[in-house]
């Protein structure tokens, strides 16, 4: 039998995310100043007219990568949502989702190449900045979420900075000093300090498997 034949919509679509998958592998390896438009495309199996035909710039495709691993973020911390759950069991479900996120290294050095490029980019910041600001409102929202659910009282809009300005700081010190700031020191970080200053509790204890959600990073 013939497969399928796609439409005009679903073959865009399909070019569009080779082309994101093909731009995640070149950044990671070799950077977003470095990593070259014909670089992408050779790796996707397309011509410069198509990734011309689906991104205005590499900047604009930078912005997509991080999108799409945003909401990959947010699938995560919905399933800590799910279901009517006590709520020590909806805290252990934070407590593994956060204490995991150093796993993935790729996205965020991606966030990393965004944020140095920012710093000298004045058109890109503006971009960058309006892109934080909603991941931010984001987290703030589950947070108040998670509070009432919880039926505990927590300062969302400052958690939600925290956590980020955290996360990002032990995940960069993971990914130039592993050797030293180790995936055990990283997991114990995260998890005294939501089990010991978001959650009142004493010392956490984690399970070392994968949490909801975040399978593969």
């Amino acid at each position: 039998m013939n497969p399928e034949r796609l439409t005009r919509e679903q073959a865009r679509e399909q070019t569009r995310q080779r082309l994101l998958d093909a731009s995640q592998i070149v950044f990671t390896k070799k950077g977003f100043v470095a990593g070259s438009v014909e670089e992408i495309v050779l790796a996707a199996g397309y011509t410069r007219g198509a990734f011309y035909s689906n991104f205005r710039s590499k900047q604009e495709l930078l912005i997509e990568l991080l999108k799409r691993d945003h909401l990959a973020m947010q699938a995560g911390l919905h399933d800590i949502m799910q279901g009517q759950v006590a709520r020590e069991d909806l805290e252990d479900r934070a407590l593994l989702f956060y204490s995991h996120l150093y796993r993935d290294n790729k996205n965020f050095l991606l966030w990393v190449e965004a944020q140095l490029l920012a710093s000298r980019d004045i058109h890109f910041r503006v971009i960058f900045n309006a892109f934080l600001h909603e991941k931010l409102e984001h987290l703030t929202a589950y947070i108040r979420e998670f509070s009432v659910r919880a039926g505990t009282p927590l300062p969302a809009e400052t958690l939600a900075l925290g956590l980020m300005a955290l996360c990002n700081g032990v995940r960069f010190f993971y990914s130039i000093n592993p050797e030293h700031v180790t995936a055990e020191l990283v997991e114990s970080v995260l998890a005294q300090f939501f089990s010991r200053v978001v959650f009142g509790r004493g010392i956490a204890v984690i399970e070392r498997s994968a949490p909801v959600g975040l399978a593969g990073e």
